[in-house]
């Protein structure tokens, strides 16, 4: 059966080329799209191309087998289903426990913003343009582009406005700031009195939610997806660590790919795997309001407002109405304490509590007086999925192979639902993520982020970040805290840390040094976009680190023990033995296939490696310490325990011949930092602390046994990495505080960590270091060797060395004219422009101690450079160091120069602050990993 869009001219030219048909069908599946873009090679020409948003009928027989299971028929599902159509996958079926589209996507707001972090408007961007490609095709799905105000009721989050207009403009969003005259006009039923300034954004629009899931299942069923509903799945199967088959009341499917978009029962679906899989969303009641239709009409063309600081979002309702909705600050869990989502009729199950939505009603009416003409809204509780941190949950799932999920809408599932669903289907199919889609990994999470008291607590808080001024680096979470703590937490608290968590990982941030045991613990001070409130403490602990000893508690990062059952044949001497490949341990020979460096050292030493995927870019960026001939131990960052351990699992030779053991929990890890640490280090072992950089030796610690030094620190600085069993880790930390007192001994923070490594040029994982980025465009090239064996990502560093990049990392040092003090600081995300053309994005920033500057890194390419298949040559040293270029970074929507580095800065610029400190080896540790 030849599938065709008959209504495309294109698809028209084709039918009649001549070719026969076997070979046009082929050429359809394969990507040919018509003007539209949508709907070649899904539409059934025997039969009437249909625009009406009705479902065909549910199939009423359950097939045996199918290639492709997805579970749940919303918007996200068939968006899902409709992108598998699209690239030639139509042996899908959708199995729907109720009717299509009776979840949470039976109601959203229908609001689409891209005034988003790029990561998120990427993927909204794309909905939004295959919405009006539905629109355009007949579908009557209510879309209208009627753009939206974002107000501001303070100067901070003017601030915030300005910040997220500078980077998406020159990245191609357009967007303007308003004075209240001009908000007046384009929204004349607005109080503006007490506004600080708005944005507008003409692009956004709205859609009828229901209608566009509606539309996709029809689109996708036209194309061959099979629709079944009333059928819950009760378990799903795996064999040898895949999707085998699952069970539903109707009976068994075998299936070789499962993608649970199942809304609100998406964690309940995913514990009923074997194994189970670990899905962390919860549903979160979601309260608006619905007024009458005003006689005479309203304006007809009103942009969608969002009064972030009212918590609220208002937007025109069919005809003469408005719905106003609302992320509060503190939202409620849906189902009461029990939790648990009902199958049948769950909407009965949500309660009205004007107790709860009243106030926020009242500050509505203050922002939109014409609410008080419109008589009593009605009030509906209409819950969606919530994560622990707010983002969308998309991906494979690290427990079980071809086990895709797509859920976690968080209170819009349209907004996100086109691109997502494009974007899950390209990664089931080509195995790997076309575009950058880090943030919302499945495999950011742990077991216990699943735990339902845990979600509970912490869904309070993730509905109202949605509209909160997040400032960097200074909000941390409130509920669900104190899980995760090394042994060191409460000795910590009591020197006056101030906490913040990374997986979940309890770290100190910085240490209030006025704190006196007895008196109140201090708290996070309000965030700044200008210079933290707590500065001055960190100034302290950067001095301590440049002159004496920081003490660093590093426990949060991920650690793995690698094994094979197997030594090596041969002994290696310490700095000798040339290897042949011959004697080699299995472990040496899996990890020379998935590390870019050699990982063939010997035995006492470290080595800094990247692991990465076939295109060059990282998987993971790590530290190997081989402690024995076929036993190595992993230091990986903080957010790669779940997805590293997964990707190495992956690679784990089939005859199980090499083990992988994590062992995050058994050490805790201390950074003593500073000129003074080999002393302080070689009078509590009573031995002499002499090692080589990048060397590791066992040492008693006090009276503590097994105490792994390691000769380098994640600063930058000189000094040792301690890996202690955590049984010693008081003992240990008490003999260093005590002895250290002669050595000028502090407790630091990883902020002051974090400024520290970013004026070393030292670049950080998920910053600036991600799967589409490589060694030789982060300037890593050294740890890259492509002189020895294959392995991943081999051939396309060889091309790219070859070739040249098209990106480059580069560190910028901020003129005189930003007064740290008195000016917006740069946090990261902001716009890059050399000679007044936008080249790139600043990933991570803060201050230099050392050269009492503010420290920028970012990617810079050539100017108008956006994708890797550009073709403008590379870029180069001399193109990024030209003494004639000017570059400036824009902060908050003004312009400050910038020097740029390709290198490390030089010793003396970052030794002015102690010029009697020399530099040893280890200072130039740029290989350290991140957190």
């Amino acid at each position: 059966m030849l599938m065709l869009n008959r209504g495309c001219a294109r698809c028209l030219r084709l039918r009649h080329s001549g070719e026969p048909s076997h070979k046009l069908h082929g050429r359809l599946l394969q990507g040919i799209t018509c003007k539209y873009g949508i709907a070649a090679g899904v539409v059934d020409s025997s039969r009437e191309f249909r625009t009406d948003s009705s479902i065909p009928d549910s199939d009423s027989v359950l097939p045996s087998q199918v290639q492709v299971v997805i579970a749940g028929a919303g918007t996200v599902a068939n968006s899902v289903a409709y992108h598998l159509v699209q690239n030639g996958w139509n042996d899908v079926l959708v199995l729907e426990q109720g009717r299509v589209g009776g979840g949470t996507s039976h109601f959203g707001s229908g609001t689409l913003g891209l005034f988003k972090p790029i990561a998120h408007r990427n993927i909204i961007m794309y909905s939004l343009k295959l919405y009006r490609q539905l629109h355009e095709m007949g579908f009557d799905i209510g879309m209208k582009e009627c753009g939206s105000v974002n107000l501001a009721q303070t100067k901070d989050r003017m601030i915030a406005l300005k910040r997220r207009i500078a980077y998406n403009v020159p990245t191609g969003l357009h967007c303007e700031l308003l004075g209240k005259e001009e908000l007046k006009k384009l929204h004349p039923y607005l109080h503006v009195a007490d506004l600080e300034g708005a944005v507008w954004v003409p692009e956004d629009a709205v859609a009828d939610s229901s209608a566009i899931c509606h539309a996709l299942a029809k689109l996708a069923k036209q194309g061959g997806v099979r629709y079944k509903e009333d059928c819950r799945i009760e378990e799903v199967f795996t064999e040898n660590g895949a999707v085998k088959s699952l069970t539903t009341a109707q009976g068994n499917i075998v299936c070789e790919y499962f993608i649970n978009c199942a809304g609100m029962w998406a964690r309940e679906l995913g514990l009923r795997c074997n194994p189970p899989v670990r899905i962390p969303a919860y549903p979160a009641e979601h309260f608006y309001a619905v007024t009458p239709s005003l006689v005479p009409e309203l304006s007809s063309h009103l942009p969608c407002v969002r009064d972030f600081d009212s918590h609220s979002y208002a937007r025109q309702w069919q005809v003469g109405g408005l719905m106003v909705g609302w992320f509060e600050r503190e939202a409620k869990p849906a189902f009461g304490k029990e939790g648990k989502v009902p199958v049948k009729d769950w909407h009965r199950h949500l309660k009205d509590d004007p107790q709860h939505w009243r106030p926020l009603w009242e500050r509505a009416k203050h922002r939109l007086p014409i609410l008080r003409e419109m008589g009593d809204p009605t009030i509906y509780n209409s819950p969606d999925n919530f994560t622990p941190d707010g983002r969308w949950i998309l991906g494979e799932s690290p427990e079980v192979k071809n086990y895709f999920v797509a859920v976690g809408m968080s209170g819009n599932p349209l907004q996100g639902a086109g691109g997502i669903g494009k974007a899950v289907a390209e990664w089931m199919m080509k195995g790997e993520p076309a575009q950058e889609l880090l943030p919302f990994n499945v495999q950011r999470f742990l077991d216990l982020h699943n735990n339902k008291q845990y979600l509970q607590q912490r869904i309070k808080e993730v509905v109202g970040r949605h509209y909160a001024i997040l400032y960097p680096h200074q909000c941390e979470y409130k509920y669900a805290r104190k899980l995760r703590c090394s042994p060191l937490y409460s000795v910590l608290e009591e020197q006056g840390a101030v906490f913040g968590i990374k997986m979940a990982y309890e770290r100190p941030l910085y240490f209030d040094s006025t704190y006196r045991r007895g008196n109140k613990k201090p708290e996070m001070p309000p965030g700044s976009f200008y210079k933290p409130k707590f500065f001055d403490f960190m100034k302290e602990e950067f001095h301590a680190c440049r002159e004496g000893v920081g003490i660093i508690d590093m426990s949060s990062f991920s650690k793995i023990e690698i094994k094979s059952t197997h030594a090596d044949t041969r002994r290696r001497a310490y700095g000798s033995f040339v290897d042949d490949g011959s004697s080699r341990s299995e472990v040496v020979n899996y990890l020379q296939q998935l590390c870019s460096n050699d990982a063939n050292i010997p035995v006492g030493t470290i080595a800094h490696t990247g692991m990465q995927n076939e295109r060059g870019g990282y998987e993971n960026d790590c530290m190997l310490v081989r402690q024995m001939d076929n036993s190595f131990f992993m230091v990986s960052p903080t957010s790669q325990q779940t997805r590293i351990y997964q990707w190495m699992s992956r690679h784990l030779p089939a005859d199980r011949s090499v083990g992988l053991n994590d062992v995050t929990s058994k050490y805790t890890v201390i950074n003593i930092v500073g000129p003074k640490a080999t002393e302080l280090l070689s009078e509590l072992s009573n031995s002499d602390i002499n090692l080589s950089p990048f060397t590791h030796k066992k040492v008693n610690v006090g009276y503590a046994s097994d105490v792994m030094v390691m000769a380098f620190t994640h600063t930058g600085e000189p000094g040792y990495c301690l890996y202690i069993p955590s049984e010693y880790a008081l003992h240990v930390y008490a003999r260093l505080m005590a002895t250290g007192k002669d050595y000028g001994v502090r407790n630091v923070g990883v902020l002051t960590q974090r400024f520290m490594r970013i004026e070393r040029f030292i670049p950080f994982w998920a910053e600036e270091l991600s799967p589409h980025v490589t060694p030789y465009e982060a300037g890593n090239g050294y740890s890259v060797k492509l002189d020895k064996e294959y392995f991943i990502g081999k051939y396309a560093l060889q091309h790219q060395k070859e070739q040249g990049v098209r990106k480059r990392l580069v560190l910028f040092v901020l003129g005189g004219q930003l007064d740290p003090n008195k000016d917006v600081w740069p946090w990261g995300g902001e716009p890059l422009y050399r000679d007044d053309r936008y080249v790139g994005t600043v990933t991570s920033a803060g201050y230099g101690f050392a050269t009492d500057k503010l420290i920028c890194l970012g990617f810079i390419g050539l100017p108008g450079h956006r994708h890797e298949c550009d073709d403008r040559g590379p870029i180069t040293t001399e193109f990024i160091m030209d003494p004639n270029a000017r570059y400036e970074v824009d902060i908050a929507g003004r312009r400050f120069p910038a020097k740029p580095h390709v290198h490390p800065l030089s010793a003396p610029a970052l030794n002015k602050v102690n010029k009697k400190y020399t530099p040893t080896p280890v200072l130039t540790c740029g290989s350290d990993i991140l957190l």
